[in-house]
């Protein structure tokens, strides 16, 4: 009988071994950026500018980590940034009534929240029944929606802010902890719950088994089109969140909020690493990535670039993560 002996791992091979991790590269890109910036103007690495790329990310993140679990199914929502407009519209009018008629503050905020995730659920399953039902492919149902909801906010609004509701509204989004504000520490929280969630519940392994072989996963007993609705569901309420954060930031809905929320969200889960074929992706990843695209944003008009260049700069992330990606696959084996 002869035993194996496995060798202990060298510095080389763990070196090796990080640098093919996707969220260990994602932290040196921001670490990388943070400093960048910093040196080009001393500014950057303050407090209030830590706040406001928090503040910036909340909305970001909420989008992006529905977007996760949709493009781990292997589909796409568009509609992302028509649901932060519209949700934030929304929550605007009802609080504005709400205040007119002289209710509490708190009572009034806590029933915007409500709205807005409600109108966000209500968007997120007309999506899941174009698709579901109607057998209209993601991208298009997705693109639809975008369109419709978008129109819905200037119809509605007369493409101006919806104002007049609780006057707390705003002061909730001042930093009282380091940069962090109260919803942003919520924020947190809600996404290390969700976190966990995906990558630890069964849910979560439904969500990948269907991204990776929709026909298997339902050969394996899992209802496909009810998961699918519960995904793009879920997707619309974080969308719905983001509206009402935006609303409590600006203290109006604006039919503007969350024009080209999609392309970040995207943007966010692909330079986290996720596959847009589906299957492959991680919380953390969607994070860093959301990160690096709001510390891009603020760090480019600090140092007196136009906002248009955030563009050309995420363009090259997104090229990067995806030839990252590539790269893996192929040093495994696969196809480049």
């Amino acid at each position: 009988m002869t035993t194996q002996i496995t060798q202990a791992p060298t510095p080389a091979s763990r070196a090796k071994g990080l640098l093919k991790n996707q969220q260990f590269i994602l932290v040196l890109v921001l670490i990388a950026m943070v400093t960048f910036f910093s040196l080009k103007n001393h500014i950057f690495f303050t407090n209030a500018v830590f706040a406001n790329v928090l503040s910036d990310w909340i909305p970001v993140v909420l989008m992006a980590i529905g977007e996760t679990f949709v493009i781990i199914t292997g589909g796409i929502d568009l509609s992302v940034g028509s649901v932060v407009g519209f949700s934030g519209v929304v929550t605007a009018f009802a609080m504005r009534n709400l205040t007119a008629h002289n209710v509490n503050q708190n009572t009034t905020l806590a029933i915007g929240l409500l709205v807005a995730v409600a109108v966000g659920c209500g968007i997120g399953l007309i999506n899941a029944l174009l698709i579901t039902r109607a057998r209209i492919v993601p991208f298009v149902a997705t693109l639809a929606t975008l369109g419709a909801f978008r129109g819905l906010c200037i119809v509605t609004t007369g493409g101006g802010p919806v104002g007049e509701g609780p006057d707390s509204a705003i002061a909730l989004t001042v930093p009282k902890y380091g940069p962090f504000n109260s919803p942003g520490l919520v924020v947190v929280v809600l996404v290390v719950i969700i976190g966990l969630y995906l990558h630890k519940s069964r849910f979560g392994r439904y969500t990948y088994a269907i991204g990776s072989n929709s026909f298997a996963a339902r050969s394996a007993g899992i209802n496909v089109k009810a998961h699918l609705t519960k995904v793009y569901i879920l997707s619309g309420a974080l969308s719905g969140l983001a509206g009402f954060y935006l609303y409590l930031r600006l203290s109006v809905g604006s039919p503007s909020s969350g024009q080209s929320g999609e392309l970040d969200a995207i943007a966010a889960v692909v330079i986290g690493g996720a596959a847009l074929a589906g299957g492959v992706g991680k919380i953390t990843g969607t994070v860093l990535g959301s990160l690096i695209l709001t510390t891009v944003t603020s760090g480019l008009i600090i140092i007196g670039v136009a906002p248009n260049w955030k563009q050309v700069v995420v363009a090259l992330l997104i090229a990067a993560a995806v030839f990252s990606q590539g790269l893996r696959n192929w040093t495994k084996g696969g196809d480049l």
